[in-house]
């Protein structure tokens, strides 16, 4: 009765009453099944860790019922935890041989044994044999009427493909297991998870910023029924990316720190993709420093690329900037990720006068783009033909930046759109200064809107050289700067060095020069003044009569 009772409730998304019955049940006769229950309740209700321990408690419980299959099941769940949340892939693998192992001793596989298939699909190297194990596994789910392994299967080749280039197929399995997961028919929360955290990922690194907002629209329904609002930090890390691309920078950065947050104690990898995208975001919004110090010890990770590219040119470093995108092209497989990185190449060859080799790097990107259904990838290809002609004189560089504009205006990227506008507005700023004028003001509105510092005072400056109507400095700069303000505001709350330095992601050290700036600008002889300060500024001005 009890079990029975959790289970409806962990349908209706009820991670509470879900908890209360399993657990009920659990002190009852302390089984398998209702430990099982209770780790899903646990995890529905966003406690991983906790989720994980109980697993593991399910798991012995199976064990000492002899329902081999049933702990084969918590077993590769377990794994799932261990592997896609925490980073520790030897645990993962040792999870999954153990599911392996618990399988051959029971006289049946059925659809658990699926479930090792896969695993063993996801550990192979060759492209065309992984395909056919991820299509062996999707059909024995089929046959047993497993949605969750189907879904599962169907995410995991969609992710290999695009990733080897191939990504309108592999966007074809990608959508129809998020139409599964829209349409009710997966259960297991780890897959759901797992589903959307294929999504975000895939659309991070391609910037389909449409297909993301499709599916989650499409989404909407199913997530309020189920009540889900737990996502592993991952997930999150991936869809902070989609934000930044679709310029929804305050969602953006919400997100990111709370992936930061839920990966503190997963492996330095994991946690790292977060700090990269969040360095990305502090680039664009020209906080430079703040992005140099989150990057520190990521030079080798595959998201720290684009962020570290500009910050070497940020600083004038042309040299590293090349060298690291050259390294980073030369074993790049991905044709979804290489579109940027190509761009940014040529970027790099025309700040340093290199014209014909710039020219070969983006005929290789148009090359790439005439083979990608992708809108983006097309408009940065045509935003990056338009530079090359500005650059070398030749061509019709107003076309190719029409051509762009359109493009990411499909590809809903507000952020690449306003910078084609001010590439464009250069452009035409001897001949055509109306015009110039007139993008340049479309694009300082859009940085401002998204406090999109750097880039503004550059549109600002190129509006004041054009006899535009630019403000006279950048904007809304103040006595302290943005992360001093947030050092401050975190000192009124009577938080240490320390504390404030787990907050913002930035060391002890870095903290306690940026409270000696405060004081300084300030004219406060303590931090306790300071603090003080913080306070007076936070309180409601009363009303005047």
């Amino acid at each position: 009765m009890l079990i029975r009772e959790g289970r409806e409730a962990y349908r209706r998304g009820d991670a509470d009453a879900a908890r209360r019955a399993y657990e009920q049940a659990a002190e009852e006769s302390a089984g398998g099944e209702a430990l099982e229950g209770l780790a899903k309740a646990i995890h529905l209700a966003g406690d991983y860790a906790e989720a994980m321990t109980t697993y593991e408690r399910a798991y012995a419980a199976y064990r000492r019922e002899a329902k081999l299959l049933d702990a084969a099941r918590a077993a590769r769940t377990l794994g799932w935890f261990r592997g896609s949340l925490v980073g520790d892939w030897a645990v993962y693998r040792g999870w999954v041989e153990r599911a392996r192992s618990l399988l051959l001793q029971a006289s049946e596989g059925g659809n658990e044994h699926g479930w090792v298939l896969l695993a063993e699909a996801r550990a192979g190297s060759d492209l065309e044999a992984q395909k056919r194990s991820y299509l062996a596994v999707i059909a024995t789910a089929r046959r047993y009427g497993d949605c969750d392994l189907e879904c599962e299967a169907l995410v995991c080749l969609g992710i290999m493909l695009v990733c080897s280039g191939f990504t309108d197929e592999g966007l074809v399995y990608m959508d129809a297991a998020l139409a599964g997961v829209c349409a009710g028919d997966v259960e297991d929360l780890s897959v759901v998870e797992g589903v959307f955290c294929g999504l975000f990922h895939i659309c991070d690194r391609t910037n389909d910023i449409v297909r993301a907002e499709q599916w989650l629209r499409a989404a909407d329904d199913f997530v309020r029924s189920r009540k889900l609002g737990a996502v592993a930090g991952y997930c999150r890390a991936h869809y902070g990316g989609i934000l930044i691309a679709a310029g929804r920078w305050a969602e953006a950065e919400q997100e990111l720190l709370r992936a930061a947050q839920i990966l503190s104690s997963s492996d330095f990898y994991l946690r790292g993709t977060a700090f990269c995208r969040l360095a990305e975001l502090r680039m664009r919004q020209g906080r430079i420093e703040d992005a140099a110090e989150l990057l520190a010890g990521l030079e080798y990770h595959e998201d720290a690329v684009r962020p570290l590219v500009g910050l070497h040119l940020a600083r004038g470093e042309t040299a590293l900037a090349r060298d690291l995108l050259e390294r980073t092209l030369d074993g790049h497989h991905e044709d979804a990720v290489e579109g940027p990185l190509l761009a940014l190449l040529v970027d790099v060859h025309i700040a340093s006068g290199a014209l014909e080799v710039a020219t070969d790097v983006g005929d290789r990107l148009s090359d790439l783009a005439r083979n990608q259904s992708s809108d983006f990838i097309k408009a940065v290809a045509a935003l990056t033909r338009g530079k090359l002609c500005v650059a070398t004189g030749g061509g019709d560089a107003r076309a190719c930046f029409h051509q762009a504009l359109l493009l990411f205006a499909r590809a809903q990227a507000p952020v690449d759109l306003a910078r084609t506008r001010l590439e464009l507005a250069r452009a035409l700023a001897w001949v055509s200064p109306d015009v110039a004028i007139a993008e340049a003001t479309a694009a300082l509105a859009s940085f401002e809107e998204l406090s999109a510092r750097r880039d503004a005072d550059e549109t600002a400056a190129l509006l004041r050289s054009l006899g535009g109507p630019a403000r006279t400095g950048p904007k809304g700069r103040t006595a302290l700067t943005k992360r001093e303000t947030e050092v401050l505001e975190l000192l009124g709350h009577g938080l240490t060095n320390v504390d404030i330095g787990a907050r913002l992601f930035i060391s002890p050290k870095t903290v306690e020069h940026h409270v000696g700036r405060i004081l300084s600008k300030l004219g406060l002889r303590s931090r306790s003044h300071a603090a003080a300060f913080a306070t007076r500024a936070a309180e409601p001005r009363p009303a005047e009569q």
